[in-house]
């Protein structure tokens, strides 16, 4: 989808960035190869990026360059094992602002400020939240959202997935699926949001950043 990207100019106009440190951390690796996709559009070639997760890895770079050299950023934001290894506390989760504590209480294991998180975990929580905040689905919505990612992600071997969330005559459904995934969907089906593994670990980065330096 469209929607899923974001143009060289518009990003360059979103963040503040110049033409010059965009590149400058395309080559020390701050931000993958993969991710400047070429396109043609009706003024010739153009440059469009992930959306989400060239946002979030701009913002994860800002945030970290006054404590790391580039090269520094480059090896923490590359290291995904690192991340995945992480444990985390409830209080440290409320303390760091990923996720809010309406969310941590209503769907966190316990309410114990030292409560251990797994990485996974706190994606599931993660993801919940993001919806919620946004307004974008019900507490009960966000209840089946939960039981979903808690149940059916395993299944997915591969580790990464995309979430759909849609609504049809006012049900609403959530299809997990490998990435990527491309599904079409009838008329009456509205796409209310859409959501990737990928997505939702650049965004965690930058907020659990910390852990890895301490």
């Amino acid at each position: 989808m469209e929607d899923d990207l974001i143009s060289k100019k518009q990003l360059l106009d979103l963040t503040g960035i110049s033409y010059g440190q965009l590149y400058r951390w395309k080559r020390k690796q701050l931000i993958p190869e993969e991710w400047f996709i070429r396109k043609s559009t009706f003024t010739g070639q153009e440059t469009f990026f992930p959306k989400e997760m060239i946002l979030s890895r701009i913002h994860n770079i800002v945030n970290m360059k006054d404590g790391l050299s580039l090269d520094e950023m480059a090896d923490k934001l590359s290291d995904k094992a690192s991340f995945e290894k992480v444990s985390i506390t409830a209080k440290e989760i409320i303390e760091r602002n990923i996720v809010s504590t309406t969310t941590l209480r209503k769907f966190g294991e316990s309410l114990g400020d030292e409560s251990k998180y797994t990485f996974e975990g706190l994606v599931h929580l993660f993801a919940v939240d993001r919806l919620l905040s946004a307004g974008e689905m019900s507490m009960e919505e966000a209840e089946l959202l939960f039981r979903t990612l808690e149940e059916k992600v395993s299944r997915l071997e591969s580790g990464s997935w995309e979430l759909f969330f849609v609504r049809k005559m006012g049900v609403s459904s959530f299809i997990l699926a490998r990435a990527p995934a491309e599904l079409w969907f009838d008329e009456g089906v509205r796409l209310v949001s859409k959501m990737t593994y990928a997505d939702l670990i650049e965004q965690l980065k930058g907020k659990l950043a910390y852990k890895l330096v301490e």
